[in-house]
């Protein structure tokens, strides 16, 4: 008994960190973004070619030759590129360039709509009608958004019109994300197809971003950041994330997961002065309802 207490609680300790290590992952973009002139695009391939390599080699220590299978059928692997071309960059570059042109918290937030978008495609594809839990989380996912970009007005943005389209394209590249590698996954183990997912795409970004010229202003605080955002934000938090699944399962994860709004929410408005109003922060949380009404309905439809 007091084992399995104890794997409940650091699985419910490491699901939180993670989540909170991804959102203040954000906020050190925004921040490397706005104060230190760094692009998206270029920040976003070396992320992708130091956390891809640094998961590989876990993988790899952890696995053994099992990391490799992945490239042994055309098939599998061809699943793979174009989940880190198609999957991992999209979803990596239309996050980060979002929050470039709004601000870490907005962009979080509007990312967790993609569930939304992920609900429809498999109502869609099983030609089945949401059920009352899933069409409630579709309201609160309306309001929330609206809220979120209208503050409550029907005649003007209080973002700019790029940063909700990119914003909406980051939640529709995260369904993707989430959607495209189910079939990998069930062969293979989630540290490899992110690690190999993340470096292939990195490796193709490099053809348009030649990260080897190194973007922004470069000092201690910058590379405090950015070493935040691959150490962190990325290797530790997927690690984290994936002990907590094992640990306490995929559901409570990913509704514990769901911190990572906030996260980045409140590191961006106390560290970077980002202003947040009433419609803000109840926007925030209806799209949290969102997540938590989505997950809890996909719980009760696999018993």
């Amino acid at each position: 008994m007091h084992t399995s207490s104890y794997q409940k609680i650091s699985g419910f300790l490491m699901a939180m960190a993670s989540a909170i290590f991804w959102g203040i992952s954000g906020t050190c973009a925004q921040y490397l973004f706005q104060s230190k002139h760094v692009d998206p695009a270029w920040l976003v391939t070396w992320r992708m070619v130091l956390a891809g390599t640094l998961l590989i080699l876990f993988s790899i220590f952890s696995e053994k030759k099992a990391a490799f299978a992945i490239w042994k059928t055309p098939k599998d692997v061809s699943k793979l590129l174009l989940f880190g071309i198609l999957g991992m960059v999209a979803v990596q570059y239309t996050y980060f360039y979002s929050i470039s042109l709004s601000n870490a918290a907005t962009a979080t937030i509007l990312q967790y709509i993609g569930p939304v978008f992920v609900l429809g495609f498999y109502a869609l594809k099983n030609k089945k009608w949401p059920v009352l839990g899933e069409y409630l989380a579709l309201i609160f996912a309306l309001a929330g958004t609206f809220l979120l970009v209208t503050h409550g007005s029907t005649e003007s943005l209080v973002i700019s019109n790029q940063a909700l389209l990119w914003g909406l394209l980051s939640a529709l590249a995260l369904a993707f994300y989430t959607i495209q590698p189910v079939g990998l996954l069930r062969s293979f183990s989630p540290a490899a197809i992110t690690g190999w997912g993340m470096l292939v795409g990195g490796i193709v970004l490099t053809i348009w971003t030649q990260p080897w010229y190194f973007s922004g202003n470069w000092d201690g605080e910058t590379w405090i950041a950015f070493g935040y955002i691959v150490i962190f934000g990325t290797v530790l938090a997927f690690y984290f994330f994936l002990t907590a699944v094992s640990k306490i399962g995929a559901t409570i994860a990913s509704l514990l997961c769901s911190v990572e709004p906030l996260a980045a929410t409140l590191t961006a408005v106390l560290w970077l002065g980002v202003s947040f109003s009433g419609y803000d922060w109840t926007g925030t949380i209806l799209i949290l309802f969102t997540v938590a009404l989505l997950t809890l309905s996909k719980e009760k439809a696999k018993k």
